[in-house]
């Protein structure tokens, strides 16, 4: 049996011997330096062709003497956040002839995150973008050497030290829950995700909306990310009758939820209003459709990675990004049950 040869990509070296010409002659041409005869140019685009050749655009940047690797720190890489604002960085880098690497940082430990910004820093990075979803984010950032170009993630409006690219999600907030104000409920219920310490502006925009107007203030709701957390409180929604509107802290707990209150026979937005924040695809497919925040995270990315190439341009003054992600009414909203109809969802 013949073992098969393991894949060689095609080098100069290829093109120069099917084309003819030396290897000089193919880098003229590739890099359209000098000029070459027309006769020789088409052979050697031919050759380029045939062979399958790939000019290496991060091995000429390097050649220059600029780094063409950025690393990525981030808490998690399978959320619905973390992989579309990777996505936009890794687009945005593509597209400029640069490469990323991921480091998950699998805690906020001290020992984690230490491992993890070594093992970003052992690479010959040009700089780092870090999501600050997370605790574990947040501290990887403060880790990472002040030489060290570096661009955060986040929630917010404003931030010191290096720049971000941000989601203003305290005016999100805010908004949606005026929202329901103006739609007639008397409060705003919220089921909040982990915090871990963490800032959260759409805590803030919640109750800063709630004070405006002088609603109660109900105690928040501490639930985990996932749509199964937001069941466990719906179950309980359910068996109350003060509740008609509820901000989610993002879709999943928001199907979650109106899943348990359909299956105990409270209905969505008849009964009760619900709000998620982030605008997954598939909320707009479910019944009723989710009116949310909708948040662009994969344009976050792609600013972030922006910001990042002004650093490396040698910026000395590189001020953050900002977007205020916007809300979409869809079907889960509607004015608060008359006062009959909550006493009989209450029997």
């Amino acid at each position: 049996m013949t073992l098969k040869q393991p894949y060689r990509p095609p080098v100069l070296a290829d093109v120069a011997r099917l084309a003819g010409v030396s290897v000089p002659t193919v880098s003229r041409v590739l890099n359209g330096t000098k000029r070459v005869a027309p006769e020789l140019a088409t052979r050697v685009r031919d050759a380029v062709a045939e062979v399958g050749y790939r000019p290496n655009v991060a091995a000429r940047l390097m050649r220059s003497g600029r780094r063409t690797l950025i690393s990525v720190l981030a808490g998690g890489t399978s959320n619905y956040g973390y992989a579309r604002t990777i996505q936009g960085i890794e687009n945005a880098a593509r597209h400029a002839g640069m490469s990323v690497t991921i480091t998950v940082v699998e805690s906020a430990d001290d020992a984690h995150v230490a491992r993890a910004v070594d093992l970003a820093l052992t690479q010959p990075t040009a700089g780092a973008i870090v999501l600050e979803f997370d605790r574990a984010g947040i501290n990887a950032a403060r880790s990472l050497p002040p030489e060290l170009p570096v661009v955060v993630v986040g929630g917010g409006a404003r931030r010191r030290g290096a720049p971000g690219a941000l989601l203003d999600e305290r005016t999100a907030a805010r908004e949606a829950t005026e929202y329901l104000l103006r739609l007639g409920h008397t409060t705003v219920h919220y089921v909040a995700g982990p915090s871990a310490g963490k800032h959260s502006g759409r805590t803030e925009g919640w109750r800063a909306a709630l004070a405006s107007r002088s609603a109660p203030v109900p105690t928040a709701m501490a639930s985990e990310w996932d749509a199964a957390s937001g069941y466990a409180w719906g179950e309980r929604i359910a068996a109350r009758v003060d509740v008609t509107a509820v901000l989610c802290g993002n879709d999943e707990i928001a199907i979650g939820l109106m899943r348990a209150l359909s299956d105990r026979g409270i209905r969505v937005p008849e009964d009760v209003s619900v709000i998620g924040f982030d605008d997954q695809p598939i909320v707009r497919m479910w019944r009723p459709s989710l009116t949310t925040v909708a948040q662009d995270f994969e344009d976050l990315g792609a600013r972030a990675f922006g910001l990042m190439e002004r650093l490396i341009d040698g910026e000395r003054s590189v001020g953050s990004s900002v977007a205020v992600p916007q809300l979409v009414i869809r079907e889960s909203t509607a004015p608060p049950p008359q006062r009959s109809d909550a006493r009989e969802r209450g029997a």
